[in-house]
């Protein structure tokens, strides 16, 4: 990184995977604190940003635990190769991690399952982490600058959190992207340059491609497209819930997530953009998540409908440029009465996989005329 470096203050420790450039020119000290923001377009929601010392992170993903009351869902963000190898080796394209989202689980489960693997999470220098309940409002995330995110909308309580583990308020914030630093994964370090309690593993023990597999085969989790990006309060989830839950009380999406559902619109897309793999009937799952988020959209108040639609905006223009036959229609379902016209039953995904086009060869897809 080309970055303007900095000395830090020997107050703050870093993970082993930051490793700081050193300038006897630069004495500027990054020392503990957090600095908060609104977040765009929501009500009294807030982004915190800290920097803590790497003693203190395993102890603050705990305490945070206890404010999701009994599940939770785990975040990990990992290279699956080596990114310095891939650079090494001429990319044509700096690679860029993998995100995995855990279903909702108990917390305490997750607590259990990452407890072996938080000290390789924290210090590994390409590695990033966290846990999240979207119904509470909250986020925590560790990421590979090793920086701490929370995102909430109860800025006091979260203030108060940190105060307590002794991380003041800090208008003046230096963050690790304003000076100038290497990443380091663990297998790179020497055995004196690892942390204490990893001296003693094995290389495979600190390969974070083997060790992050080994926690998303655990916790059953799934990789999710970071193009969609979004916070939804409190508020506005028990709103929408409460909308669904009036509208389509026995229907399957009921019980889901709102978050979820938008999240799993984005991955469908992305899904067609690469080719769907599935047959028709999946293909139509994923058509009937958007007829729930039109649901919501028409009911709800003006505000919280902008905020929807400018969170599908992105996925739904993808979605309608990679329509083709858009004089065709598939059939939609009749268990929600939508005003608006469903432009995503006009046409057909370019991009089939075999499973769906022998399905509508068989429907008589190619055959129906406009």
């Amino acid at each position: 990184m080309l970055l303007k470096g900095v000395l830090l203050a020997d107050n703050v420790e870093l993970p082993a995977g930051l490793h700081p450039w050193s300038d006897p020119e630069e004495k500027a000290r990054q020392t503990e604190g957090f600095e908060l923001a609104l977040l765009e377009d929501c009500d009294n929601a807030y982004r915190f940003t800290a920097i803590v010392d790497v003693k203190k992170v395993a102890s603050l993903f705990g305490a945070f635990s206890r404010f999701l009351s009994e599940e939770a869902f785990f975040i990990l963000e990992f290279y699956p190769d080596d990114p310095l190898q891939s650079r090494r080796s001429g990319a044509a394209e700096r690679p860029v991690p993998e995100v995995y989202y855990s279903p909702y689980l108990s917390t305490d489960f997750i607590l259990s399952t990452v407890a072996p693997y938080i000290e390789r999470l924290i210090h590994d220098g390409f590695v990033g982490f966290g846990l999240a309940n979207n119904r509470k409002g909250l986020e925590f995330f560790y990421s590979e600058e090793k920086v701490l995110t929370f995102f909430t909308d109860n800025h006091l309580r979260l203030s108060d959190f940190l105060y307590c583990h002794q991380v003041p308020y800090n208008e003046n914030l230096i963050l690790p992207s304003e000076f100038g630093h290497d990443h380091l994964s663990l297998l790179s370090l020497t055995r004196e340059q690892l942390p204490q309690q990893l001296k003693d593993m094995s290389n495979s023990e600190l390969d974070a491609s083997v060790f992050c597999h080994e926690l998303t085969e655990q916790l059953d989790m799934y990789q999710v497209e970071e193009g969609l990006s979004f916070f939804l309060t409190r508020k506005e989830q028990e709103q929408i819930a409460q909308l669904i839950k009036s509208r389509l009380p026995h229907h399957e999406f009921s019980d889901l997530e709102f978050g979820g559902l938008l999240l799993d619109w984005s991955d469908f897309v992305a899904e067609c953009e690469n080719a769907f793999d599935g047959d028709l009937w999946e293909y139509r799952q994923g058509l009937r998540i958007r007829d729930a988020i039109q649901l919501v959209i028409e009911v709800a108040p003006n505000d919280l409908t902008k905020k929807i639609l400018s969170i599908v905006a992105e996925p739904d223009r993808i979605f309608q440029n990679m329509l083709t036959d858009r004089r065709k229609r598939l059939d939609a379902p009749n268990e929600m009465k939508l005003q608006h016209e469903r432009f995503w039953y006009q046409g057909m995904v370019r991009n089939q996989g075999s499973e769906l086009r022998r399905d509508l060869i068989r429907h008589g897809w190619f055959n129906r005329t406009p």
